[in-house]
């Protein structure tokens, strides 16, 4: 109960400060998926078209995803320094994985048949992915951006070594407190509030995007007018 009462003292004197860095993660943890899905949706679809190509592709990106987070940062300020920048492009390494990856899958998994079907009717190689391999692979693809997003969050946590601010500056000024265990709290809850919030907000995009969900309503519009 003592460490509840701390942590609401605590909002209640640095609400603001709190606020700005829960902001200031969030559009470290946006920047980097941005930036991965600029860079990863066209490679997802360059190794979905020439296959020879995304063992090499994934693999890399695999590579990528395993390397500790510190590790990660420790090595990217020796080359960027310290700062957002460094914690961002760390980011966004860790955020291909799953965007290559689900973009890869979901251009795969669209049915030969429509493919077919768009080719003869007259339909050129970029119209046939904008109209209908984006379409229905794009859930798919919120998929991996969901991912992303939800790794990211946890991820720009330890940004806060870089010098980058965040809820991770929080959670390590608790640490250093004789009992910081409210002022770790405040720090941590939010982080979590935030990935949570994420997954929710990108899985209801993800359903929304979705060719069966579509069809769905799409059949239930027609029946109701019927």
């Amino acid at each position: 109960m003592e460490t509840i009462n701390e942590l609401i003292y605590y909002y209640s004197q640095n609400g603001g400060y709190v606020w700005e860095q829960f902001y200031r993660h969030f559009l470290m943890a946006a920047y980097g998926v941005l930036f991965a899905a600029i860079i990863g949706i066209p490679l997802g679809i360059l190794i979905a078209r020439y296959k020879k190509l995304s063992p090499w592709v994934l693999s890399l990106a695999n590579i990528i995803q395993t390397i500790p987070a510190l590790a990660m940062l420790a090595v990217l300020m020796l080359v960027m320094g310290l700062g957002t920048n460094t914690v961002v492009f760390a980011l966004f390494l860790y955020s291909l994985l799953p965007i290559i990856k689900n973009t890869y899958t979901g251009i795969n998994n669209v049915d030969q048949a429509l493919l077919e079907s768009g080719k003869a009717m007259g339909m050129t190689k970029f119209q046939v992915l904008r109209m209908v391999e984006l379409p229905l692979a794009m859930a798919v693809i919120m998929a991996g951006l969901r991912t992303a997003l939800v790794i990211t969050i946890g991820i720009a946590t330890i940004g806060t070594f870089m010098g980058s601010g965040g809820l991770g500056d929080i959670i390590i000024r608790g640490t250093n407190a004789t009992d910081g265990t409210a002022i770790i709290l405040a720090g941590a809850i939010p982080t979590a509030l935030m990935a949570v919030i994420a997954d929710l907000v990108m899985g209801w995009f993800e359903r929304k995007l979705s060719p069966y969900k579509k069809r769905k309503t799409q059949i239930h519009t027609e029946n109701a007018a019927a």
